[in-house]
């Protein structure tokens, strides 16, 4: 397939994939749920973090998170007491738990009260073709508090060879912009060009069927990768393709 019949067929995907029906069925549907920023970041943030295995479990469960904390998520960060908290501990999904969660508040809290929100670290940290360097930096700075050692295998490392998928996931979420109301675009001081595919399992077999991507494991290399491969195709938006690459591999067996 030349270039330009593969990029007409996967412009095709985007548009069939990239609308509202799509929210029904992705833990998206949580920060929809909210209209203030910060409840969006902060809801977006924890259903990216729980979203890997079933997921209507995903979804059910990110829901979950947001009950126990009073359907006002920044105010829960911001504000919360012990007491508070401690309704937290019940909370599991697969490894991530109670305790986990509780950690999770507490840095979010920090990160919040210290610099301003999770915008900033991502903006300031970027470099000019990535914001891969930036999820490290923002892995630092969420541990910087006293923290528990296995709370730091829910945030992905990517100078650790990690594809961060979650995060990346995260962060089409915030950045991209776009006109068809499934990403919220609400980050505006970061450029969508700088975004990753969220590289899964799906994303990652379409993308070898199609040629996008040569290397086997799903890790750091493979992701950039996927990153020359999609900013060939669309420089100025390039994770669109995530939708056509998600579409093709869970909905159609491609």
């Amino acid at each position: 397939m030349k270039q330009s019949e593969l990029k007409e067929f996967l412009d095709e995907k985007v548009s069939f994939y990239n609308n509202l029906d799509f929210i029904e069925s992705d833990p998206i549907q949580v920060p929809h749920s909210f209209q203030q920023k910060e409840d969006i970041e902060i809801s977006g943030f924890l259903a990216a973090t729980i979203a890997w295995g079933n997921r209507k479990s995903i979804i059910k469960n990110a829901h979950k998170m947001m009950d126990l904390m009073g359907n006002t998520p920044y105010d829960f960060v911001i504000n919360h007491s012990e007491e508070d908290l401690k309704k937290l501990l019940p909370f599991i999904h697969r490894t991530f738990n109670g305790h986990d969660f509780i950690q999770f508040i507490k840095s979010l809290q920090h990160i919040y009260n210290t610099y301003d929100g999770m915008e900033t670290i991502f903006r300031e940290n970027a470099s000019n073709t990535s914001l891969q360097p930036a999820i490290t930096a923002f892995k630092n700075v969420f541990f910087e508090i006293e923290h528990l050692p296995r709370t730091q295998k829910h945030v992905s490392n990517p100078l650790k060879g990690s594809s961060a998928k979650r995060i990346n996931m995260f962060l089409r979420w915030m950045v991209r912009q776009d006109t068809r109301g499934v990403d919220f675009g609400i980050w505006k001081n970061i450029s969508p060009a700088l975004l990753s595919c969220p590289l899964d399992v799906h994303s990652g077999n379409v993308a070898r069927k199609l040629g996008l991507l040569k290397r086997k494991q799903n890790d750091a290399k493979a992701l950039a990768e996927l990153d020359l491969s999609l900013r060939k195709l669309d420089s100025k938006d390039p994770v669109k393709y995530d939708f056509a690459l998600f579409g093709l591999g869970v909905f159609e067996k491609f």
